[in-house]
């Protein structure tokens, strides 16, 4: 009987190899390949609170929902930065001013990396946002004195832009950022008893949602900032990825050689890239469906400048955001997904014939995740649901929910497929 439990305990993978690992280009986990469809959840800690926002019973309800088909990779906002109450932000915030937080949203944060873990799912975790949405860049501009952030729902993005450009070169505001990154990856989480940095429930670490320098000038700084951050991120944490949550060459002025640079940075573990064909303008609001085609092109020739380099530099890619309007520019759960449908499909066969011929190609998060939401107004309001859409956008536009049934079976086919791939 010891030597049958010796031996049953012997089969059990250690806490060391549930960790995602980087070797020879991909990802490895407990000594298999490992390959994902996973999605975009950022409201995940918020829904995990007790407080305003929260709700426990809907998030296990969500999780279990994923977990059923396959979705089990997750990329999640950590927290929003800055005051409540306002139009096209995220609430509630976690960090309200620089070093004062909410403890509702920690525990939160704590209770969904609990759930997580018991059903096996990973999260990445990202610190950052160069958007509006959630505070980020502005936040930490207006705290190291740079004034009041333009909102671009006043003040166009035009403004925004112009603004947040300032925080690649902005030593004080990267310095209260980096307080920040040492009190979250620090935390122990109050329901596991497990510090941050030694739960395998966590895949990576990400620097920011879409870090951009906002200027070709600003590129040196900015990155500057991404390896000073990613060698911090390495030295409170050995045990996670580091990641940066770029979009591409799109987040760096259009230049792929800052693309590589960021990239191959020693403490960056692999490479991101995003793709949106409605908001870099490859398709209109009218044709949806028929601009569906030249989508696809840009998107393929997007991907494959980005391959190219991942493959030179021997580092995994993760499409770890990508999104199509619903038929018609359409907000409404009941409206068609025929040309979301045909662009999953068409990014999935990318990622899967790449990843089948060996190549770098690791991972998918497709935007986002609204599952069970209903929602009540087309612009978010304080006591909505929760959707794949943050405040700033209009509620359902871009969000996959439970009764999608066509995108899910799609979905559902590209997990059968990634699923194959790690035996």
């Amino acid at each position: 009987m010891l030597a049958a439990l010796t031996f049953a305990a012997c089969q059990q993978p250690s806490v060391e190899n549930l960790f995602v690992k980087v070797e020879d280009g991909h990802f490895v986990r407990d000594g298999k390949p490992y390959y994902f469809v996973g999605t975009n959840f950022w409201y995940g800690a918020i829904l995990g609170s007790e407080g305003q926002g929260g709700n426990r019973e809907r998030l296990c309800q969500e999780l279990d929902l994923m977990k059923q088909m396959g979705i089990d990779n997750l990329r999640i906002l950590v927290g929003s930065d800055g005051e409540r109450g306002i139009t096209t932000k995220v609430e509630p915030t976690l960090q309200i001013s620089p070093g004062v937080y909410n403890d509702t949203i920690l525990a939160g944060l704590d209770f969904l990396l609990q759930e997580m873990g018991k059903r096996d799912m990973l999260a990445v975790l990202y610190l950052n946002n160069s958007w509006e949405w959630s505070g980020g860049y502005g936040f930490y501009l207006e705290h190291a004195g740079e004034g009041k952030a333009p909102r671009p729902n006043e003040d166009g993005y035009g403004a925004y832009m112009q603004f947040v450009e300032k925080y690649a070169g902005n030593e004080k505001a990267h310095q209260l950022f980096y307080d920040y990154v040492k009190f979250i990856i620090g935390r122990t989480n109050q329901y596991t008893g497990k510090r941050y940095i030694d739960d395998p429930a966590i895949m990576s670490w990400q620097i920011g949602n879409e870090p951009r320098a906002f200027s070709r000038e600003a590129l040196p700084a900015f990155e500057k900032w991404l390896g000073e951050a990613a060698a911090l991120i390495r030295s409170l944490d050995p045990n996670h990825l580091i990641s940066i949550g770029s979009e591409g060459a799109w987040g760096c002025e259009g230049d792929y050689e800052v693309y590589e640079r960021i990239c191959s940075d020693k403490n960056v573990d692999y490479c991101n890239i995003h793709l949106w064909p409605y908001n870099w303008s490859w398709a209109r609001q009218d044709h949806i469906v028929e601009d569906l085609p030249a989508s696809c092109d840009s998107t393929k020739n997007y991907i494959d400048r980005h391959l190219t380099i991942c493959e030179r530099i021997r580092k995994p890619l993760v499409m770890e955001e990508f999104g199509y309007p619903r038929d018609g520019f359409s907000f409404s759960r009941e409206s068609t997904t025929e040309g979301r449908d045909g662009f999953y499909r068409f990014v999935f066969s990318l990622v899967g014939d790449n990843a089948q011929k060996g190549g770098c190609f690791a991972g998918c998060n497709f935007w986002g995740w609204g599952g069970l939401a209903n929602p009540a107004h087309e612009q978010w309001q304080v006591g909505d649901d929760y959707t794949g859409d943050p405040a700033q956008e209009a509620q359902g536009l871009n969000s996959v929910f439970a009764t999608d049934t066509t995108t899910l079976q799609v979905v559902r086919t590209q997990v059968e497929r990634m699923s194959n791939l790690g035996k």
